[in-house]
């Protein structure tokens, strides 16, 4: 009786181990190509990713710098505090939120490729 009893718990425990177990595959976010000679649009392509879905400006809508709400985000970002023009990389509007940085909030890695490529090309306010 004993042993039909440990061999009931077991695979009671074994059930509920395996039933336990949990896999979330995590499916790389495809980054679309795009032409490097193309100028990126901080109004157009820029902005939007912090205004859109909450993302950046639930914290950053003047009450915490930078101030990234539409009308005062690029004269907010313009200075070497935010973009660093000669290593890009180091620009802390993009390693900040990018998706292997420290905030909280992050870019998706299309977001981020974006906001690098805009600062590789000179952080324009077009």
């Amino acid at each position: 009786m004993k042993i039909k009893f440990k061999i009931l718990l077991l695979v009671i425990v074994t059930a509920f181990v395996a039933s336990s177990c949990k896999y979330d595959w995590i499916i790389p976010e495809e980054v679309p190509d795009r032409d490097p000679d193309q100028e990126i649009s901080f109004s157009q392509e820029i902005l939007p990713i912090f205004n859109s879905g909450n993302n950046c400006t639930a914290c950053h809508n003047g009450s915490q710098i930078p101030d990234l709400r539409e009308e005062n985000a690029f004269g907010s970002l313009n200075s070497t505090r935010y973009i660093n023009k000669t290593s890009p990389e180091e620009s802390k509007i993009f390693a900040y939120p990018h998706p292997d940085g420290g905030h909280y909030k992050k870019y998706t890695l299309t977001q981020a490729n974006l906001v690098l490529a805009w600062i590789q090309q000179g952080a324009k306010n077009n």
